[in-house]
């Protein structure tokens, strides 16, 4: 009896701690459980919450519309009207243009009638320094002064100088556009031009032309100019060293004075209501006399060539034709816009990611055929009668024979009929008509469309007209205009190993 009493009890001991360690692994596991659940509340922890439990297999994918969510109609185009550009012209000829784009923030810019193209041997250069000595001291403010009011309102200030206009921006929140307007007025009508100021900013510059070198792509695009262009275009937008040493304050207040004209100024405003902006422009500038703006002096190009040998890891060469007309043959601009998003390009390593522009071909025919080629890409830069329109490419010096036949057999590939398919055709478009949109969803961007359409047209023109140009054009126009601009004279600018790059009289005899 014993013996059975002592087995009974043993078993019992064992059941018992069975029984414990299934309950102490039950608790282990709830606990294990509760700690990998997520608590968040965010959609995320929902989410795992979900996919834990096998709930997730009932939820549309993110194209399926969600069970009872009614989406209202899609409205009409004739809803969606664009924001109108309101111009008034002052009794002295200053253009005051705007348009009320909506937002919390507001652009002001100031855009003049003049730059490189209207400069002399004597000032050559002062365009470039403006566009540095831009905010600095004036007759009202120290250069100290002017910089802590901007930065007082959030204000953000820049200036740009081209071959044929300047402009002055800022950006602000809307309640400071009284402030951002004066500041801007001020900088432009009574700058004071410091010895000293002008000095540093000499100096600077002196640096910056030195470092143009490490850029090929930007110096031969410059280069192009005096080389292909006789009159106002050939001269330099980016000053010589030269050059600098003639620039002082008297240079720069009689350049102002004859070129910064009421007649050939826009005051531009995006985001900002047109009466109201006008009333605070009339009083800062209706006192300007009024002087009738110069007759133009047309550029005339004749084609030539640009060589400076350097040291370089690779040669650069650049080949360019004249657009005909520029901007005021609107149609031929925009087909070579086109015309440059179908040839495309870029350099061999893609900052964008891999496979960034592999569709255009420049991208297909060039550069994954030959490794040797770092860079091949179109350009275009329009003025207001005229433009330039090429390809800019660098490779290896030993390959840099053969890089100048590919740029000339791309040129002409495009002039042929039949070498352009109908999708290309279409991708280009469509790549040319969202980066137009794109830009234009920029307020700073709109508000340099409206100052320097005006400059060159004396209208703003609606985004719709140059996108029914682009929707229209046939592989014909595209094939018209390739020819049309290869049919006139060849400029061409290289850097670095030049001993190796064609004569121009053989580059130009590809396009004979």
């Amino acid at each position: 009896m014993k013996k059975a009493r002592r087995l009974g009890e043993a078993a019992l001991d064992t059941w018992r701690s069975i029984s414990t360690s299934r309950v102490s692994k039950q608790a282990l596991a709830a606990r294990t459980a509760a700690a990998e659940e997520p608590k968040g509340k965010g959609l995320l922890s929902w989410f795992q919450r979900k996919k834990k439990k096998g709930l997730l297999s009932d939820l549309p994918t993110l194209y399926e519309p969600l069970p009872g969510v009614k989406l209202p109609l899609d409205l009409d185009d004739g809803f969606a009207l664009p924001v109108e550009t309101k111009i008034t012209k002052l009794a002295n000829g200053l253009t005051v243009a705007s348009e009320n784009t909506m937002g919390p923030t507001a652009t002001i810019g100031v855009y003049v009638d003049s730059g490189s193209s209207h400069e002399t041997p004597f000032n050559s250069g002062v365009s470039h320094i403006l566009e540095r000595m831009a905010f600095k001291s004036t007759r009202n403010r120290t250069h100290l002064r002017l910089v802590r009011e901007a930065e007082a309102i959030g204000g953000n200030v820049l200036a740009s100088a081209s071959r044929e206009q300047m402009s002055y921006t800022g950006d602000v929140i809307r309640s400071f556009v009284p402030e951002i307007v004066e500041l801007l007025a001020d900088s432009i009508r009574n700058p004071a031009f410091h010895d000293w100021e002008i000095k540093e900013q000499v100096d600077i510059l002196r640096e910056e032309i030195q470092e143009m070198a490490k850029d090929p792509q930007a110096m031969l695009l410059e280069a192009l100019h005096p080389a292909g262009y006789k009159g106002p275009l050939g001269k330099a937008l980016v000053t010589s060293e030269s050059s600098l040493d003639r620039i002082d304050s008297r240079a720069l207040h009689e350049f102002v004075a004859a070129n910064y004209t009421a007649s050939r100024m826009v005051f531009a405003g995006s985001g900002v209501e047109h009466d109201y902006f006008l009333s605070l422009v009339k009083p800062l500038f209706e006192d300007m006399p009024l002087v009738a703006p110069p007759e133009p002096v047309k550029s005339e190009y004749v084609g030539g060539e640009w060589r400076l040998q350097g040291e370089s890891d690779t040669t650069s060469v650049s080949i360019a034709f004249e657009i005909p007309g520029g901007w005021r043959n609107e149609r031929d601009a925009v087909m070579a816009t086109v015309l440059q998003s179908l040839l495309g390009g870029g350099g061999s390593f893609s900052s964008g990611g891999p496979g960034k522009g592999v569709h255009s071909r420049l991208y297909t025919r060039v550069l994954a055929v030959h490794p040797k080629v770092e860079n091949f890409t179109a350009f275009t830069s329009v003025y207001n009668d005229t433009g330039l329109f090429g390809i800019h490419a660098s490779s290896e010096h030993k390959f840099v024979g053969e890089l100048v036949d590919l740029i000339g057999d791309e040129l002409i590939s495009v002039a042929e009929p039949g070498e352009v398919d109908e999708i290309e055709l279409e991708r280009a478009k469509n790549a040319t008509v969202s980066l137009v949109l794109m830009n234009l969803e920029s307020r700073v961007v709109v508000n340099e469309d409206i100052g320097r359409q005006i400059l060159t047209y004396g209208c703003r023109k609606p985004a719709k007209e140059f996108i029914d140009t682009v929707r229209e054009l046939t592989l014909d126009d595209i094939r018209k205009v390739a020819e049309k601009i290869i049919s006139t004279p060849v400029t061409m600018a290289c850097y670095g190993d030049v001993k190796r790059v064609p004569l121009l009289d053989k580059v130009s005899s590809q396009f004979q």
